[in-house]
């Protein structure tokens, strides 16, 4: 079978082949999250397209991790985290925002990378419209909520599958020896992740690259204000 061509321009340096896409997004989450460091993820709609370089991501291992949505087994909800590697996991918080993942690993594992911050390198007209609360092109994509915004991700993309270019959405690795220098690469406790996933001594799954200006600050989770019950 004849392999998908490559996408073009999006990013600096030649793209890698869907396949090596592929194969990447076969392994576990966390040995994906910090390759998927300076890849570009971009989205098409009849409005135009945005891409998005990514500079910051958490891993989430499912029903092996107390951070995951997938902890207590599958729902309606994190269905499409236990599809296989590939496809987009798109969920809403807080009454107003959605959140971007991208799957990995084998059906039924609920590995995925959450997309937590990126620079928009293509579609910058595009994702300032969809953004107009951001004061800088740097916060155009600084945070997962903002991401998705730019991107025009929602719950709709839910379940869709990264394609070859031209489709809804695709993802772009850097070329060899193009990549982010292993050396900037920090790791860290996930970003508002509450109890045992918090514990970044144990869970450390939070990788971003030192000295970008869109990496999000690290916040801890807010600790749960008690109603007058005590509970």
């Amino acid at each position: 079978m004849a392999q998908p061509a490559a996408g073009k321009g999006l990013h600096h340096g030649l793209p890698v082949m869907l396949g090596e896409v592929t194969s990447l997004l076969a392994a576990d989450s966390v040995a994906v999250a910090p390759r998927l460091l300076g890849a570009v993820l971009t989205t098409r709609s009849p409005q135009g397209e945005v891409a998005v370089r990514l500079t910051e991501v958490e891993a989430y291992r499912g029903e092996a991790d107390p951070g995951s949505h997938a902890y207590r087994g599958r729902t309606a909800r994190n269905a499409s985290m236990f599809e296989a590697a590939g496809v987009i996991y798109v969920y809403f918080t807080y009454g107003m925002h959605y959140c971007a993942n991208i799957v990995c690993g084998p059906v039924g594992s609920s590995r995925a990378v959450l997309l937590r911050g990126g620079e928009v390198t293509a579609g910058l007209e595009l994702a300032r419209r969809r953004r107009p609360a951001a004061r800088t092109d740097r916060d155009l994509a600084r945070g997962p909520a903002r991401l998705c915004q730019a991107l025009g991700l929602t719950r709709d993309d839910d379940g869709v599958r990264l394609g070859p270019p031209g489709s809804r959405v695709t993802l772009t690795l850097p070329g060899p020896g193009l990549g982010p220098d292993p050396e900037r690469i920090r790791t860290g406790p996930r970003t508002g992740v509450a109890g045992p996933g918090g514990d970044g001594a144990v869970f450390p799954w939070r990788f971003w690259l030192d000295g970008e200006p869109t990496v999000s600050p690290y916040k801890p989770a807010r600790p749960r204000r008690r109603g007058r019950n005590g509970r």
